[in-house]
């Protein structure tokens, strides 16, 4: 595990800091070879010739075993001992949810842009100044590609933007109490740890100080060959043990075993948010969640949305066992539906009198408190409850198909926690909080009509269409969309409305800077830049930007009519495109647009 800055990139340079064993790394070969043994690994060594000959090759692989040792709480010895319990587990076919009853868990189902959103959404930005945000990247590319094509905002800029409007609001109503900055951590691996710094350092950290910003790099795991978990070696090396991702869940330990949760802790923080990387529409959600953990005093609180009976995205259920245990986890969608059939519910997961599933669907955006978080990774050192998937070769269950590995997911840490834990979750419309981007075009142009495509094309048609739905509630008359197909998927268009984080960060800020009669055409683009900017009469039909600094307030009202901004579409499969547009399935052509830019503080009126 590396824990660094991103101005000094930390990396273990020599098996001896990777082992963790002082100067004698004979000592430690000797350790790590003799442990190797005991844990019946021997085959690792049949092809060795005899001692001094090829060490070049010997030495590189009992690094690689000292590195994979030292990743993993309680090192290699646990790995394979544990590997081995869930082996037999599966192999006899065990249900992890043998003796538990599945029911409804307690949580806030939040409606928005009323009384109780509004109020949840103060609470939470009030209390956003003792947060910490954890960023689980899956990749490069998904956070530096654009958010929308509009402004070509990438999702990493957003984020840190999103997480400085934050800080300076919440900070500005706390008076100069507690701490000033908001910490963000970001998860990285191998393929991306460098190339993200290179992306914050070219874009000088968008805007965020490098001090606030920490990676904690993700190493892999050791694959295993069979059901006694033998060590896979590399087909083409025998001096290379095969490694895979562990999983996501890798957060919990790499934040403890790095010292920040305690770092966070001692410096008066409370929250920790987890995050993955390409849901645009998150930092929308974020404040009156933070709201619901902070008033209800939630140890952990999930994200969730509503959710169709048998919808292929996992639910969050309170599980009772036989004896009586108790825990609030996501229990997957194949997995809800037999379990309701065997316990009593012979309709199983189906849809109540809402139209949706009582069971919220969980999108994997978690709010923990700190100190009965860390409370519990100190008695786990970290750890959390895995999982194996291996694909036999036939029904007797003794041979892989191929090497697997232990697998863990950071929604899987309520497993280990004691009933008194308050775990709740926070019911949100899915047009205001969830949008991710995972779908390939291909795979997306598959999907049966009528449910969520998750691909860049609709992640991004869904910003515009959300941010049309909030100015519409805010009293904007903002008109109906069109239906258009983009790369095979059929989408609707709203009008191209974005706008920065610091500008609408709650529905009430939104609503503050929206007066009079406004009105916004369907072929409309607007993108908002600056802070203290006021919509007053503004009837829109073209392009409109509107960019000022922080200390300049502008009302703009008027009548806006040019020819605008053209969605023109684009073959994903024409590589003379660049692959962030051709995954869109569209390009935005700026035939005509109005742009006004405030770059002195004062207070202006621009009528159109």
């Amino acid at each position: 595990m590396n824990f660094t800055d991103v101005k000094s990139l930390n990396v273990f340079a020599d098996a001896k800091r990777a082992a963790k064993v002082g100067t004698d790394w004979n000592e430690a070969r000797e350790r790590l070879q003799r442990m190797l043994l005991e844990m019946n690994q021997s085959h690792l060594f049949e092809h060795w010739p005899e001692p001094g000959a090829n060490d070049d090759a010997k030495l590189p692989f009992l690094e690689q075993v000292a590195r994979l040792n030292a990743s993993y709480p309680g090192g290699l010895a646990s790995y394979i001992k544990t590997a081995r319990e869930l082996f037999a587990d599966s192999k006899a076919g065990k249900n992890p949810y043998d003796g538990f009853s599945p029911s409804v868990p307690s949580g806030e189902t939040l409606t928005f842009g009323d009384d109780q959103f509004v109020q949840y959404e103060d609470a939470g930005v009030r209390e956003a100044r003792k947060a910490d945000f954890v960023l689980v990247e899956g990749g490069l590319e998904n956070v530096a590609l654009p958010l929308e094509s509009t402004t070509g905002t990438c999702f990493l800029q957003h984020y840190i933007e999103s997480i400085l409007a934050l800080q300076e609001t919440s900070c500005r109503l706390a008076q100069g109490e507690g701490p000033t900055e908001i910490p963000l951590a970001i998860m990285t691996s191998d393929d991306t740890h460098l190339r993200t710094i290179k992306l914050l350092e070219s874009n000088a950290y968008f805007g965020m100080k490098p001090t606030q910003i920490k990676l904690l790099k993700q190493e892999k795991v050791a694959c295993l060959d069979d059901n006694d978990a033998r060590l896979a070696v590399d087909p083409h090396n025998k001096y290379i043990i095969q490694t895979k991702p562990h999983g996501h869940g890798d957060v919990h330990s790499l934040l403890y075993s790095s010292g920040l949760l305690k770092e966070w802790l001692d410096a008066g923080r409370k929250w920790v948010l987890f995050f993955q990387d390409t849901n645009g529409l998150l930092f929308k959600a974020i404040p009156a969640a933070l709201g619901v953990s902070a008033t209800n005093e939630y140890h952990v609180n999930s994200l969730a949305v509503p959710r169709k009976a048998k919808e292929a995205i996992g639910g969050i259920t309170k599980l009772t066992h036989q004896d009586g245990r108790t825990m609030v986890i996501n229990v997957e969608y194949n997995q809800l539906d037999p379990l309701l059939r065997a316990t009593g519910n012979p309709d199983g997961d189906v849809n109540c009198e809402t139209g949706y599933s009582p069971f919220p669907g969980n999108i994997n955006q978690l709010i923990f408190e700190i100190g009965p978080y860390l409370e519990e990774l100190s008695k786990t050192g970290g750890s959390i409850k895995e999982f194996v998937n291996p694909k036999y070769k036939d029904s007797t269950k003794t041979a892989f198909k191929s090497s697997t590995r232990l697998e863990c997911m950071m929604q899987d840490y309520p497993k280990t926690l004691p009933p008194s834990a308050k775990v709740g979750f926070t019911v949100m419309d899915t047009w205001y909080a969830y949008a991710p981007v995972k779908n390939n075009p291909e795979d997306a142009a598959k999907v049966p009509k009528g449910n969520p495509y998750h691909s860049a094309t609709s992640g991004e048609m869904a910003i515009y269409r959300a941010n049309s739905l909030i100015l519409r509630k805010a009293g904007v008359k903002v008109a109906d969309p069109v239906n258009q197909v983009f790369n095979g998927q059929e989408v609707e268009v709203f009008p191209r409305i974005v706008w920065k984080p610091k500008w609408g960060l709650t529905f009430s800020d939104i609503r503050s800077k929206v007066n009079g009669n406004c009105s916004i055409t369907q072929r409309s683009t607007v993108a908002i830049k600056g802070r203290n900017i006021y919509l007053e009469d503004l009837a829109l039909d073209g392009a409109l930007v509107l960019d000022a600094i922080d200390d300049a307030e502008v009302k703009v009202g008027g009548s806006v009519q040019n020819a605008g901004c053209i969605i023109q579409s684009v073959d994903f499969k024409d590589t003379s495109v660049p692959e962030e547009v051709r995954i869109r399935g569209f390009k935005i052509n700026k035939v005509e647009q109005l742009e006004k830019t405030y770059s002195e503080p004062g207070k202006f009126s621009l009528k159109l």
